[in-house]
């Protein structure tokens, strides 16, 4: 069976694609995508090609641009092609070259399919990027899930060279004289994927020179133990999780028979990739530390009184909006604000809405998150109160308060707690000549 007929049967086999499915390739000009390139112009589907060009290696990157282009060319494919400033992406997110590289070129591949109206994205990783993912996974302590590598299908990604080892790769390339570039970056040992390829893996070959093979079958195994696994934790898992605004929230009660067994907490909250380390310290704090917050590479899980609430990181920003005495609309997180000046001096009791006596405003205003030792004087209340006593008196969250629009005047007082209440030293009054009504809504 010659290499074309197995990537029909391994597309068959794993249900990656319906004949009539348009593809967009990912071809970087290294040996794997290009084999892949010149596999997909001979299958008859309908292909077109995606280059990044990421200026991390000057002429060279320019070099396999080309290279891609000529294929394109010759073999009457469209290619997209898009120039990225690598660098500047991976200082302003402060993250590391490759995982800028890989955020901006699976950004741009899902919305270049999108607008395309290709069926699925094609990525040429094969069988020794599973086998190496694995390495790296359990060296960093993933669990049963991440022993389970790369999966042929993802949402709208396939990685259809997966059933091939790199030697096979190798070999093809060279018998069907297709032309490809080496990025050597691959020959580095400084990256950890680099180090196990070129270090480590060749010393298990030594101990089986079928390694890929009982590997791969290894890995199948762990896909097995998970799956079944699932089947035990999903019914727990639906039954104590349910959606909040932006997140999901855990009643303490319905957790609190599993609450002694760390193994199962982590199942139960591995799509949040909560380590054992910090679930253990939740297990310590559960009913000694109410309003502490835990934390994993995405999300925070805030131990409440009588829940739990989980949030993407993402929620919870420290971002700030203005309101200067020309603003109609400005918007703060999922909120939009409204202004509008006048000398309407009506009451308005509606949460959402707030007048205030413009001529003891100071400009610009500022929208933001409540911060500790924040204070004000509530309308309808006496005195000072701080705005935790406050919150902890509405029965608001710590992630809820997070989320709520403090609006501050430009002297440093606080203005209104939007949807909740004013501050009394700014109400209209009597003497009142000139109004801003502000109105919040969400989008």
């Amino acid at each position: 069976m010659n290499v074309l007929e197995r990537l029909m049967g391994y597309i068959e086999k794993e249900h990656l694609l319906m004949p009539h499915d348009k593809i967009l390739l990912t071809v970087s000009g290294g040996k794997d995508s290009m084999l892949m390139a010149h596999l997909f112009a001979k299958a008859g589907y309908t292909i077109a090609i995606a280059h990044c060009n990421f200026q991390l290696r000057g002429t060279e990157s320019d070099e396999d641009e080309a290279l891609v282009r000529k294929f394109a060319t010759e073999n009457n494919v469209p290619i997209y092609v898009k120039h990225f400033d690598t660098k500047a992406y991976a200082k302003d997110h402060q993250i590391s070259i490759q995982m800028a590289a890989r955020e901006l070129r699976y950004t741009w591949f899902e919305k270049l399919r999108h607008e395309l109206q290709f069926d699925r994205i094609a990525v040429a990783q094969h069988l020794n990027d599973h086998i190496e993912t694995v390495l790296l996974n359990l060296s960093r302590g993933t669990g049963l899930q991440g022993l389970q590598g790369i999966f042929p299908i993802r949402e709208r990604i396939i990685r259809p060279l997966l059933f091939l080892k790199a030697s096979e790769i190798e070999h093809f390339v060279d018998m069907y004289g297709i032309a490809y570039r080496d990025d050597q970056s691959n020959f580095s040992t400084k990256y950890a994927r680099n180090k196990i390829r070129i270090d480590i893996i060749p010393h298990f070959k030594k101990l089986q020179p079928d390694f890929e093979i009982v590997f791969e079958q290894n890995i199948n195994h762990f896909k097995e133990s998970y799956q079944l696994l699932q089947q035990f934790v999903e019914p727990i898992r639906r039954k104590l999780f349910y959606p909040i605004d932006e997140g999901w929230g855990v009643r303490k009660e319905d957790l609190e028979p599993y609450m002694d067994n760390l193994p199962l907490l982590y199942e139960l909250f591995s799509a949040f990739n909560f380590s054992k380390a910090v679930l253990s310290d939740l297990q310590q704090a559960w009913t000694r530390e109410s309003g502490r917050i835990f934390q994993s590479d995405a999300y925070h899980m805030l131990l409440d009184r009588n829940e739990l609430f989980i949030r993407e990181k993402e929620f919870i920003s420290p971002d700030e909006a203005l309101i200067t005495s020309e603003t109609s609309t400005v918007e703060w997180k999922h909120y939009c604000f409204h202004a509008d000046v006048s000398s309407d001096l009506a009451i308005v009791k509606a949460s959402e809405v707030a007048k205030l006596d413009y001529d003891v405003l100071v400009f610009p205003l500022t929208i933001r998150s409540w911060k500790v030792g924040d204070s004000f004087y509530p309308l309808g209340m006496e005195g000072r109160k701080k705005l935790s006593d406050f919150f902890i008196n509405k029965k608001i969250s710590l992630f809820e308060k997070e989320n709520i629009p403090i609006v501050v005047n430009g002297n440093g007082d606080i203005l209104w707690v939007a949807n909740y209440r004013m501050d009394n030293r700014y109400k209209i009054t009597a003497n009142t000549k000139k109004v801003l009504t502000l109105v919040c809504r969400t989008d």
